[in-house]
């Protein structure tokens, strides 16, 4: 059975270097990203960023370790996410690292349902030996 959980989070650090900014095309940059999260998802969290911002049209990858507590269980996990934006249209994609899990949370896999300004939503679950209860 899966979990949803809205995890409110605050941005703490935003350190931003361009890595290629070509007369023409996108700029490409790599972003660290240090945030705090609160709630049913309470710990820290650190993202590597890759994006691509042109006209009209942008993406990025990234991968995010976090650590602290999932729903009472303490441990850390990774998470990969992405979005694309065209104009108006945009998409966001997101997932566990499989295995990524650590302490009371190996084990864990999902999805990121939806990501905004602030909040992250994660459909969880909870696999073999991820927390006592859950056997």
């Amino acid at each position: 059975m899966s979990t949803t959980i809205d995890a409110e989070f605050e941005i703490d650090s935003w350190d931003e270097k361009p890595y290629a900014e070509p007369p023409e095309g996108p700029k490409l940059t790599r972003i660290v990203i240090r945030k705090t999260y609160r709630g049913a998802l309470a710990g820290t969290g650190v993202a590597e960023v890759l994006t691509a911002q042109g006209e009209g049209g942008a993406g990025y990858v990234a991968s995010e370790r976090i650590e602290g507590t999932l729903d009472g269980r303490p441990g850390s996990f990774v998470i990969q996410h992405g979005g694309l934006a065209d104009g108006d249209e945009q998409s966001t994609f997101g997932a566990v690292v499989p295995k990524s899990g650590t302490g009371e949370l190996a084990g864990l896999s999902g999805r990121a349902v939806e990501a905004r300004h602030g909040v992250l939503t994660l459909e969880v679950w909870f696999g073999a030996g991820v927390g006592a209860e859950d056997g």
